[in-house]
């Protein structure tokens, strides 16, 4: 198997997700698993770093001094226990997330995923009991888009910890705007009551993990906790692969 793989490397080399360079000598090997990602692309990526708010983990535009909690968690607390993301929303990690989604480029999953997973598994291990959920699409958006890339995420953070994997209890009910031009308030209007939970007996008192692919003000991961732990959930975290570096 190994020579015909090599072979056929030969005749059609990968190619970089991101830039579409031919992969020889400069492929990244992230956790002993070969990546479609060239190292200089790899390396564009920024990381989240402190100082952060240790709760939404928003980072602070300073850059300096230790985490401590955002004005946002100060005067509301959220429904979720924590929320972290590896990297920034920002290059040609934008870039590749953005033609995941909309240019349904859906193989970039196959290493934004394992980049999501590689982080949740030092963040938080492999817990017993937790339950892997992505933030879902409304099936009006699903039937456009074809597929939700939270799911295509979740499947590799789920598969990496050996968990489960639940994506059909946590719907979105109604259809709402693209949170990308609105307001930190308009945003949270948009997604209110826009989530329900069904089947809710099989994870009462279980720690949910939520996945999405980018994080800016939190209010759809935060909504979409509300109705978790109405349902009966005992924690709610989250893990997005990137955020904004402003909320």
């Amino acid at each position: 198997m190994k020579l015909l793989s090599g072979f056929m490397d030969l005749i059609y080399p990968s190619r970089c997700g991101v830039c579409g360079v031919f992969l020889r000598e400069d492929g990244v090997i992230h956790e002993g698993q070969e990546l479609d990602l060239c190292r200089p692309c790899f390396n564009s990526f920024v990381d989240v770093g402190s100082p952060i708010c240790p709760v939404c983990g928003k980072p602070f535009a300073s850059g300096a001094g230790e985490d401590h909690l955002c004005a946002d968690c100060l005067a509301t607390k959220p429904f979720f226990a924590i929320a972290r993301a590896p990297y920034l929303y920002e290059g040609l990690l934008m870039t590749a997330i953005h033609e995941l989604k909309y240019a349904r480029k859906t193989y970039l999953a196959r290493f934004l995923g394992p980049l999501l997973a590689s982080y949740a598994a030092g963040w938080l291990g492999g817990p017993d009991g937790l339950l892997i959920m992505p933030v879902p699409l409304h099936p009006r958006r699903l039937r456009k888009r074809g597929f939700n890339q939270s799911l295509l995420l979740a499947r590799h953070v789920a598969f990496s910890l050996k968990a489960d994997l639940d994506y059909l209890s946590l719907r979105r009910t109604r259809f709402t705007q693209p949170q990308t031009a609105l307001s930190s308030e308009e945003r949270k209007r948009n997604v209110r009551k826009a989530f329900d939970v069904v089947n809710t007996a099989g994870y009462r008192r279980r720690t949910v993990l939520l996945i999405d692919d980018v994080a800016t003000t939190g209010s759809t991961l935060n909504e979409c906790a509300g109705v978790l732990k109405k349902a009966g959930v005992k924690d709610v975290y989250c893990l997005t692969l990137a955020r904004t570096a402003t909320g």
